[in-house]
This record gives C-alpha cells, sequence and structure tokens, in this order.
C-alpha cells in the first residue's frame, strides 16, 4: 500500500511540477466551486446509436457529460453514451459499463459522435450486448469530445471513466435503471486496459457498484514492454499516440523536448485525425527517427508508465481475459503475465487465448466473452482456471 501510494504521490507532482502555468479548474471542465460527486450527470441528451450508416437500433440512446476523476486525483468531466434496449421490458436490467478500444487523439473521434453516424467499429459488439437485454454505458474517456488532450494508455484515468460510466447512467432517470442491478465491465485493446483498471480500483473508488465480473481482451497490462514491442512495427503509430497521452496527464514530462522536429509533426497530425490515419503516419517508423533522445529512458518517464501497470491490486470478483497468441500490437506475454498476476492474487480468472492477431481476436472472442459475462450477472459460480 506504501509502495501505490509513492508512486501515486509521485505521478501527481510530475503534473502539478510542469512548467506550464497551472489551469484554472474551469479549463478542464470542472466547475472550480461544488465539483459535485463521481458519476454525477453535467448534461443529457438523446441521441442514436447505430451499427452502420442509416440503419436503426432497437435502444434508446443518451449522450452525457459526467463527472469524474483524472490520473491524479482532479475533478474533471468526461462525455459518453447510455443505451438501453428499446424492447418495453419494465424493472432492473442489467448495466455493462463498456471501455471502448482505440479510436484517436481528436476530438472528433469520440464514439459518442460517431454512435449516431452509424460509424463506430465497435458499435456491432456493444450491439450484442444489447440484443441480450442488457444496458451499455460507454465512455469517451478522458479528453476526447471535452476540453484537453485525451489521455490515452493512462490506465487510471481510463478506469475512473468507465467506473463513473456506469454511475452516471444508473444516475440517468430516462434510462430507468437501478443501482440494485448487477453491473459488468467489458473492454478490448485500450478497453482492456481501462476495464483492468476499472477492476482494480472498483472496491476502493466505487464500491457501491454492484459488479459481478470483468471482461479484458488484447489488454496493454505492461507499457514499457508494450512500446519496445511496437517499436518499427506495424503498432509505432499507436506508441506515439500512448506516449502523448501520457504527456497530457503528466505535462511535465515534456514530451515535446524529446521529439525532433519529425516527432513533433507526428504528434501534432495525431492531435488533429483518428485512429486508421494515425496508425498509417506512424506505420513501421523507430522511435530513434522521431526523437532527439529516449523517453523510456528517462527516469520519470518511467515512472509514469509504471504508473499504468496492471497486475499490482486485487479485482474483488472474477474477472475473464483473452489474447491472440500472434497479436502484433499486444505482446501475448503481457497477457499472460497479467492472468499470472491476478491468479497469484487469488482472483478467479478464467483464461482463453486464440491463435489470432489483434482485431481478429476481438472479434472471435466476443461470443465467448459475452456468454461468460451472462454467467456472472446471473450470479452463477466461476472458479477459473488458474490452475489449469
Amino acid at each position: 500500500m506504501r509502495i501505490r501510494t509513492t508512486v501515486l504521490a509521485a505521478l501527481a507532482a510530475l503534473a502539478l511540477t510542469s512548467a506550464l502555468p497551472a489551469a484554472p479548474a474551469a479549463a478542464s471542465g470542472a466547475p472550480a466551486a461544488d465539483p459535485g460527486r463521481p458519476g454525477d450527470i453535467v448534461a443529457s441528451a438523446p441521441t442514436a446509436f447505430r451499427t452502420r450508416p442509416g440503419g436503426p437500433t432497437a435502444a434508446k440512446a443518451w449522450h452525457i457529460t459526467y463527472r469524474s476523476t483524472t490520473a491524479t486525483g482532479r475533478p474533471d468531466v468526461v462525455s459518453g453514451t447510455v443505451l438501453v434496449p428499446d424492447d418495453g421490458k419494465q424493472g432492473p436490467r442489467p448495466l455493462l459499463t463498456w471501455g471502448i478500444g482505440a479510436v484517436g487523439l481528436a476530438d472528433d473521434c469520440a464514439v459518442s459522435g460517431r454512435f449516431p453516424q452509424g460509424t463506430s467499429s465497435e458499435a456491432q459488439l456493444i450491439d450484442l450486448a444489447l440484443r441480450r437485454g442488457w444496458a451499455v454505458a460507454v465512455t469517451d474517456y478522458e479528453g476526447l469530445g471535452t476540453p484537453d488532450d485525451h489521455t490515452y494508455t493512462v490506465g487510471r484515468s481510463e478506469g475512473h471513466a468507465v467506473l463513473d460510466a456506469a454511475r452516471a447512467a444508473q444516475r440517468l432517470p430516462e434510462a430507468g435503471l437501478s443501482p440494485a442491478a448487477p453491473v459488468g465491465i467489458m473492454g478490448y485493446s485500450q478497453g482492456g486496459q481501462a476495464a483492468g483498471w476499472a477492476a482494480e480500483l472498483h472496491a476502493s473508488y466505487a464500491p457501491e457498484l454492484r459488479l459481478k465480473g470483468t471482461v479484458a481482451g488484447g489488454v496493454p497490462a505492461d507499457l514499457p514492454t508494450t512500446l519496445e514491442y511496437n517499436d518499427g512495427g506495424p503498432g509505432a503509430g499507436l506508441a506515439l499516440m500512448a506516449l502523448t497521452g501520457q504527456d497530457a496527464a503528466f505535462p511535465a514530462l515534456r514530451l515535446d523536448s524529446y521529439l525532433n522536429d519529425r516527432g513533433r509533426g507526428y504528434a501534432d497530425f495525431m492531435k488533429r485525425n483518428c485512429l486508421s490515419l494515425s496508425t498509417i503516419g506512424g506505420l513501421f517508423q523507430h522511435r530513434s527517427e522521431v526523437t532527439v533522445r529516449d523517453p523510456l529512458a528517462s527516469p520519470a518517464w518511467q515512472l509514469a508508465l509504471r504508473g499504468s501497470f496492471l497486475g499490482t491490486r486485487t479485482p474483488d470478483h472474477p474477472v475473464y481475459l483473452y489474447q491472440g497468441v500472434v497479436d502484433e500490437l499486444i505482446p501475448y506475454r503481457v497477457g499472460a503475465a497479467l492472468r499470472d498476476r491476478w491468479c497469484a492474487r487469488g482472483v478467479p480468472v478464467e483464461w482463453k487465448d486464440y491463435p489470432l492477431d489483434h482485431v481478429t481476436t476481438a472479434v472471435t472472442g466476443i461470443p465467448t466473452a459475452l456468454e461468460w459475462m451472462a454467467g456472472r450477472l446471473a450470479d452463477e459460480p466461476t472458479r477459473g482456471n488458474c490452475a489449469a
């Protein structure tokens, strides 16, 4: 506990000792007075949920902004979407809080803006949960669709946003959701990191949520290892996005001072574009090509990246983990090591791997993951397969 507290304090100090002048609280979307509770609704409005352009779905949808907490403990405001099946059912229904996979750094990448257009690649997976009669809360994460930059891959911020999305969904009167209903967490890739962090933070941050299980797939649980794995590879652009996200959370890291002109150009391009262009823009480049010195060699950067490491806390509920054996973005050993760390802590982990790449595993693995979640929401027992 003392080590975790020390790391968090050091990360807070990183953010607070930035050479840049401190912005007023209101600039981050959080009022200076009466910040409210995490999960409180700031604003809501009806929206639409489509799995393809022009294709309606049987779901009611609301765009929300809600209160949450940054990685350093400051109040902030995050946007998201609450989805409820339009099936005529009355009474309590389960709620999933869904960590979306990477979409990019620009505000117009936020999935809450993509749902009405039918251009979210993950909407069809979410629709499978809605078809089971479950409500779904989907966060945009810190800094996507709201002021400030997106803190991509900053685990604690993501975990807060996922848990507070569930709170917000339960506090949205129009949604008709009960705080006594069972809750599940799901996410893949960046969403898997967010789901894992939400699982670890639940007991201390949002214990009132009746959390029954977490599904996390393709989890970047160890950022330094994942960044090295992607150096010069197909995920090199994502690696630079990750450094940009950490810098957004902890400005004292001063990423700009590590980048050369080419690197600064790439980082600026990524802040103005979404995932596909950002990935193509950084394809197969080495970190050494865009930096004047390696941030991963810096103690400050090592501390910040270590702050998003998963497996040092014990989820208080069962977890389902899945991973592609030939995942080209998240090393298989990173997912397997997270399984081992949680198993060693006594967590009932159900582990499943697929002989597939990153995206194919996400699509192939979702039916089994949803079936596992259905068992947890129904209070069926599970022992996991840690001993297998």
